[in-house]
């Protein structure tokens, strides 16, 4: 295709949030050309991505028919590990003893789901131990009926997978169910890790294969006849056929969006970016173009797997964040998050009078009350997750319904705050109040929402009393810039928590230190104290706007908000190019022989470098084919190699080699 077909054709991309799903039309020659947002619908991820998309299209007035790439980054696999959800799975040992379960916490893992152990696997060189599968036809009788998928993990697989390939194409024959390999997914060493990555995948096959089902479905409804890509946790595309058999490979899909989706923006290869939404500030750094990796193994869910993804710390803060008091002090502190609370001011937009209505009663009585300003309201939720609720949880759930209610006036005495707690942290309730969101609207650095609303709730907030019995505040001005100048402070300090982090100190502790506090505080002694930071901070999220030019001030960096900073990650999404790696391994299993381990392929030579040649030759073909499979017709490949030999007696030994090629090209797009 011509390059100026490709610079005018239009390429759509998707983020489907844990809030908002975001979906933004993009071409090489115009830039972002619309840009929307629709509600995340969980139920169902397609009705809010179709949402965002029409919207997108009529707002551009875009045949749909013209859009040649579509290209999407979820939050879905991240967000089924962190609560635990997924399809049961069977677990293939072979090699390993029951033992092996108890490390890298894949028992946890596994939870109830069956194991099979085996005899066979390979050692270190790749020479196989004596192996039977008879055990696992006996139990393949039974297990067919009973789980949705298998995980295979073999002793030393990464150095010869032949028997996880039979294992593989034995539970194919007989039942026909999906089936991970671990060497498919990581030429790492550490068994029981590569079983946990394994089972962890096959879990979430079935969860991916509905949403790109979904997606493809409307995309054809809408006369969308385009490829589909997904959004690897380390910011690489890849085709939704792949995405489909390696799940594992799209936890921090999103985050890893956004990286891109900032070098984009600002053409910067050195910086560090921090996205804040209304309930989390994620923080990574870009190094020389590309984010920088966990270089352990991604960890969700507290289960830390084998793969490559995004280096990206997560802090509990946001413009919903709840807005605490430290009440220990004289001149109480304000503190912010963990808990996302529903902005006053976004309530009232949505509900009208009645909020707005309670809140100036609120304010006309002459005592403050420690539950003014706080409204509840059910989720939405289906009514089987509300089972096993105490019976005082159920009483005042049956209370609550889908109109805000004021806590003054529904609950019966203080201790029911506790009760209501419990109902939001399992999901079934939404409490409202006092957020920075709307202290922004008080301040006019915000106007989306309700600002009356949001005057009311820093009103009765202000009134709230300090150590001595005083008001916390004499204005609402007053009491929204504390708690704006707490945000900024608390952005700042976990972006250096971030930094400190990646140059290898204990990032909370050195941030807690008073050199570092005096330096943000830019309080002076006989030892002033500077911070530097030797890279440019880009502020994403939509309302990054808000805040972070004051947070690049307090840190002495500059601070770049970019135009299109409210879909990042949308725009991420389809900017990325796709980027896929194989590995080989050369070892000496006896003096003259030296055996080349890449992928599938397992060979004998007498010479190092013969053996060095044919591992180069096979992962050519083995990357490229890798890479069509992936989504690219024109991947450009690099090969690197690592030997390692020592000289012994003026005579070099040979050791080891690794050689890991690279394949990189452009998406296939739509003719």
């Amino acid at each position: 295709m011509a390059d100026s077909q490709i610079e005018n054709a239009i390429f759509l991309g998707i983020d489907t949030g844990g809030t908002y799903t975001d979906a933004v039309l993009w071409s090489e020659a115009r830039g972002v050309i619309a840009k929307a947002k629709a509600l995340t619908t969980r139920h169902d991820l397609s009705v809010g991505i179709s949402g965002a998309v029409e919207r997108i299209v009529e707002e551009a007035r875009v045949d749909p028919g013209h859009i040649r790439l579509v290209s999407m980054s979820t939050t879905l696999a991240t967000n089924a590990l962190v609560e635990g959800q997924g399809g049961r799975i069977a677990l293939v040992m072979v090699g390993f003893s029951p033992a092996d379960l108890e490390k890298a916490d894949l028992g946890s893992a596994l939870g109830s789901d069956p194991v099979v152990f085996l005899p066979g696997g390979h050692d270190v060189y790749g020479r196989p131990q004596p192996f039977d599968v008879s055990a696992l036809q006996e139990a393949l009788l039974r297990l067919k009926d009973e789980v949705t998928g298998f995980a295979v993990c073999a002793y030393f697989a990464v150095r010869n997978p032949e028997h996880e390939i039979a294992v593989r194409d034995l539970v194919r024959a007989q039942t026909g169910l999906p089936v991970t390999c671990s060497h498919e997914l990581s030429a790492k060493l550490n068994g029981p890790r590569r079983a946990l990555t394994t089972v962890l995948n096959a879990r979430l096959i079935a969860m991916i294969d509905r949403l790109v089902a979904a997606t493809e479905g409307f995309l054809d409804r809408r006369g969308i006849h385009a490829p589909l890509m997904v959004v690897r946790g380390d910011g690489a595309l890849v085709s939704a056929a792949f995405a489909r058999h390696r799940p594992i490979e799209t936890i921090l899909s999103g985050p890893a969006a956004s990286l891109v989706g900032a070098r984009h923006m600002t053409g910067l290869d050195n910086a560090i970016v921090s996205d804040i939404g209304g309930t989390t500030t994620d923080v990574a750094v870009l190094d020389n173009g590309r984010p920088r990796l966990d270089p352990n193994g991604a960890t969700v869910g507290g289960f830390r797997t084998m793969v490559e993804a995004v280096a990206m710390r997560t802090f509990g803060l946001g413009g919903d964040s709840e807005v605490s008091l430290d009440d220990n002090a004289m001149a109480p502190r304000i503190m912010l998050g963990p808990r996302r609370l529903v902005p006053l001011s976004l309530l009232a937009a949505n509900h009208g009078a009645t909020v707005i209505d309670h809140l100036a009663r609120q304010v006309k009585t002459a005592n403050p009350g420690r539950l003014d300003g706080r409204f509840v309201l059910r989720t939405g939720v289906p009514e089987q997750m509300a089972s096993g609720l105490s019976k005082g949880e159920a009483e005042l759930y049956v209370r609550i319904t889908g109109e805000p209610q004021p806590l003054d006036r529904l609950l019966n005495s203080v201790s029911q705050t506790a009760t209501i707690n419990r109902l939001v942290a399992r999901g079934l309730v939404h409490l409202s109040g006092f957020t920075p969101s709307d202290a922004c609207h008080v301040l006019h650095l915000q106007n989306n929402w309700n600002g009356e609303a949001a005057r009311y709730g820093a009103i009765l907030y202000a009134r709230r009393k300090d150590g001595a019995g005083r008001p916390l505040c004499d204005t609402p001005e007053e009491i929204s810039r504390r708690t704006y100048d707490a945000l900024i402070r608390r952005s700042s300090e976990v972006v250096l928590e971030t930094v400190f982090a990646e140059d290898g100190l204990d990032g909370p502790d050195m941030v807690a230190s008073p050199l570092t506090q005096r330096a943000l505080s830019g309080e002076g002694g006989i030892a002033g104290i500077k911070l530097d930071i030797d890279r440019p901070l880009i502020g994403l999220g939509a309302s990054a706007p808000v805040y972070y030019p004051a947070v690049g001030t307090m840190l002495g960096a500059p601070s770049i908000v970019p135009v299109d900073t409210d879909v990042a990650n949308a725009l991420g999404a389809v900017v990325g190019q796709v980027r896929v790696s194989v590995e080989a391994y050369i070892s000496q299993p006896v003096e003259g022989i030296f055996r080349v381990a890449a992928g599938e392929a397992v060979k004998d030579f007498q010479e190092e470098e013969l053996a060095i040649a044919f591992a180069e030759e096979t992962l050519q073909g083995q990357v490229r084919s890798f890479a069509l499979e992936a989504g690219t017709d024109e991947a450009q490949v690099t090969i690197a190699r690592n030997i390692s030999a020592a000289t012994v007696e003026d005579q070099r030994k040979f050791i080891e080699a690794v050689l890991v090629a690279t394949a990189t090209g452009r998406p296939r797009i739509a003719h």
